[in-house]
């Protein structure tokens, strides 16, 4: 993706029933709270950073329900609005794994990283 625009639209797209509100924020799942703020992404690079930055521990370890069936279907609606998005197949064991080390924007050189090379887990090995 080059446009941000059109960034935007995909990131809608694979979530269903996901908005961007008027404070420019993307929803991507209303009940349980599911948001990351657009506002500061300038490139189609940063918004697939937030996906996995503030998404993977939802996909992984989300558990906003009671029952744990709901958790489950939780985890993979999320996984797979990330993976539709970033065009992958990450595994719920591998979300937790992108979680652990890039999670909440822990270490966003690191997300860039393994952006770049092609979503490599090596690189989430490397010390740095």
């Amino acid at each position: 993706m080059n446009d941000l625009q059109e960034a935007k639209q995909a990131l809608v797209d694979c979530f269903p029933n996901s908005f961007i509100n008027e404070n420019n924020e993307f929803i991507a799942e209303k009940r349980s709270n599911q948001y990351f703020l657009l506002g500061d992404c300038k490139t189609p690079r940063d918004i697939e950073c937030k996906v996995l930055e503030w998404f993977s521990r939802p996909a992984s370890k989300g558990q906003p329900y009671s029952q744990e069936w709901r958790n489950r279907k939780f985890r993979e609606f999320m996984r797979n609005g990330v993976n539709a998005f970033l065009d992958t197949g990450f595994s719920e064991d591998e979300m937790r794994t992108i979680y652990q080390h890039l999670g909440n924007a822990i270490n966003h050189e690191k997300t860039i990283l393994f952006i770049e090379n092609g979503y490599d887990f090596a690189v989430l090995q490397e010390k740095k």
